[in-house]
């Protein structure tokens, strides 16, 4: 048996059922293995898989990333203020580049630091370099689940100079046509509290995700609810979050994001495009500013149509609105999804409190939401 089917019979007996995954070529023969015997989400950014996989772990799924090290830069936010503050567990697989035999330079700097990032940051490793230390992936991912933590996994590439990966490869993947429609155009006449008003029917008893900052705060004062997870940092990944939770649940998930919040993180479309979840509809309430931090303004105030930016990658059901009849047609009809409802709004924030929720408790609320009906 190969080191890389040992690892994958490991993970099955753990539990894992979910994978995100960024290819290395070191660890090649792994990623095809993983990406053949888990459900498998291939990630535009290491980022969103966090998102992805804390979504995931909210509807009761055992996720896991498969990522090389200089992924780790990316997501060290991610980590700290979604994966630690709501206490999720996550396991990580780092295919260890710039430590052994590297042969390119940029590898290296992070690569050696490594050890020191994760426990700068308080995240547990364990180091893998030959066939005997596969063990320690069963004992990170009992960790992981047993008491909501992130685990890593070291995997020095010297682990895999006996690996043949050749009976692994996979095939070159093929391309589809695409072909964009025109657009509808409209302006804002609504801001987004006054937006939140009029969705708010069609919010009841669904999986919610919201982006942070005010329009959490508005969310609780318009449509709280139990299934409603706020987000209080990780600025770019509502819709991560969401896709996550849409794979392990049958009910209908929405997210509300926002115009910076989708353009720090449009990879994450792709990447729903790909999964194509049929219950997840994304409300990209875009008022053309970061209303969060003082009104400046985005590439979506000027130049950016979000709209077309979903269609380009590859989210064919998409809408336009701006009214509140508008608003209120399009949420009434909306086909099987993924669907993206690309809502115009004026620029302003409502004089709202904060969220009067701790993390673990929006964690909590959210879970026992998704317990509560079969799923």
């Amino acid at each position: 048996m190969s080191i890389s089917q040992g690892i994958v019979n490991t993970l099955k007996n753990a539990g894992v059922n979910l994978f995100a995954t960024l290819p290395c070529d070191r660890v090649r023969g792994l990623y095809n293995l993983v990406s053949k015997n888990f459900r498998h989400i291939p990630l535009s950014r290491e980022e969103e898989g966090v998102g992805i996989c804390a979504g995931a772990s909210l509807a009761g799924a055992r996720p896991a990333m498969l990522i090389q090290s200089s992924g780790v830069g990316n997501m060290v936010n991610a980590l700290c203020s979604l994966t630690r503050v709501y206490r999720l567990p996550l396991l990580i697989l780092v295919s260890w580049r710039g430590i052994y035999e590297e042969k390119i330079a940029a590898q290296i700097p992070l690569g050696k630091s490594l050890p020191k990032i994760l426990e700068a940051i308080d995240v547990s490793y364990k180091i893998v370099e030959n066939r005997k230390d596969v063990s320690f992936i069963a004992e990170a991912a009992d960790e992981a689940y047993a008491e909501d933590t992130v685990q890593t996994v070291l995997l020095n590439p010297k682990v895999w100079e006996v690996e043949d990966v050749r009976d692994t490869d996979q095939p070159e993947a093929g391309r589809e046509e695409i072909t964009f429609p025109q657009l509808k155009t409209c302006k804002p006449v609504l801001t987004r509290f006054e937006i939140l008003k009029v969705a708010a029917a069609y919010l009841e008893g669904k999986v919610v995700i919201c982006n942070l900052g005010f329009p959490c705060k508005e969310l609780y004062q318009v449509k709280h609810q139990k299934s409603n997870f706020y987000m209080l940092g990780s600025m770019g990944l509502a819709s991560s979050i969401g896709l996550g939770i849409s794979l392990f649940t049958r009910r209908d998930v929405v997210i509300i994001d926002g115009d910076g919040s989708l353009l720090m993180n449009t990879g994450a479309l792709s990447t729903i495009a790909l999964a194509k979840p049929k219950n997840l509809t994304i409300l990209a309430i875009d008022n053309g500013v970061h209303g969060s931090t003082g009104n400046q303004s985005t590439a979506a105030g000027c130049c950016a149509d979000l709209e077309l930016a979903a269609r380009g990658l590859g989210l064919s059901r998409t809408y336009k609105a701006a009214s509140g009849e508008e608003i209120h047609l399009t949420l009434q009809n909306l086909c099987e999804g993924p669907n993206f409802v690309h809502i115009l709004a004026k620029k302003g924030n409502a004089d709202v409190p904060d969220v009067p929720l701790t993390p673990t408790e929006i964690k909590q609320n959210v879970m026992e939401a998704l317990k509560s009906e079969e799923n």
